[in-house]
């Protein structure tokens, strides 16, 4: 794997329109203009805070406050309210995220959404409605090969919200001169994912390699003293390498979704500088 640059994956030359927001200024314009009447308008921002089905409340309003819209956690919820509430995303113009589900479920959404793809690894289903300008670079890492799963629902997770993403899996500490064989790789990236299951050392060693804020994603990999992952957690979260925070055991989305806002500051304040100078 060849070393990235800073003219690999550049920031947008300019900032990226919030396709919601956009959309409610053209409204608003259509209504100045006499295209739309007060109903339309009224019609169309009913449900723009929430939309409530019954069992749930969708929130369309999330992309226009975090830059991404709503995620279905799919665990304890039935078939059929993940497929509705994932109809009243796309019905919207969002990128759907589904995660926590089985092949089953993918399956259904993928028949309702031929574009989208299922990750059996990750237990994740996704659709890009409106693909998103890449920015950033986030870099993947595992300890060992059990540790996949929660990596690709971060890696998965990151590159729908707008990120380059790489992955580099099975180089624990057990082995570490295979983490070293990446170093060149490693320094290039702005956001570092690290799942790592058992002791969760891999975390600190690669914040030792990097300059890059490391997110450590404990996994549930381990004998019965790493006691289904608290073992990891609480070695990441008493790791002496500066840079290092830690999401929950096995939050793939959440250690991926971390990354992805990393990213999106990143090039908010390139844009800042590059305005002022």
């Amino acid at each position: 794997m060849a070393a990235r640059t800073a003219a690999a994956f550049p920031f947008p030359d300019r900032t990226e329109k919030n396709l919601e927001e956009s959309a409610l200024k053209k409204l608003l314009q259509e209504f100045k203009t006499g295209e739309k009447t007060e109903a339309d308008v009224l019609d169309a921002l009913r449900d723009l805070p929430f939309e409530d089905i019954g069992f749930a409340k969708v929130d369309h309003h999330r992309e226009l406050r975090k830059g991404f819209p709503e995620v279905i956690y799919g665990e304890g919820k039935t078939r059929e309210q993940i497929v509705a509430i994932a109809e009243k995303i796309v019905a919207r113009g969002h990128n759907l995220l589904v995660t926590r589900i089985d092949e089953a479920v993918g399956g259904d959404l993928k028949s309702r959404y031929p574009a989208g793809e299922y990750s059996d690894a990750a237990r994740i289903f996704w659709v890009e409605v409106k693909p998103k300008e890449k920015f950033g670079y986030v870099l993947v890492v595992t300890a060992g090969t059990s540790d996949i799963p929660a990596a690709e629902e971060a890696a998965i997770t990151a590159s729908l919200f707008g990120c380059n993403v790489d992955r580099i899996y099975d180089v624990g500490v057990a082995g570490v001169h295979r983490l070293l064989a990446y170093q060149s790789v490693i320094v290039e990236a702005d956001v570092i994912v690290v799942a790592a299951g058992m002791e969760g050392a891999l975390a600190s060693v690669v914040a030792s390699l990097t300059r890059a804020p490391v997110v450590a994603l404990p996994t549930s990999v381990g004998y019965g003293a790493s006691f289904k992952g608290l073992a990891a957690l609480l070695g990441m979260l008493n790791s002496c390498a500066a840079g290092v925070s830690v999401v929950n055991i096995d939050n793939g989305f959440g250690a991926g979704c971390v990354a992805a806002l990393i990213c999106v500051k990143a090039r908010q304040l390139a844009e800042e500088i590059r305005e002022k100078s």
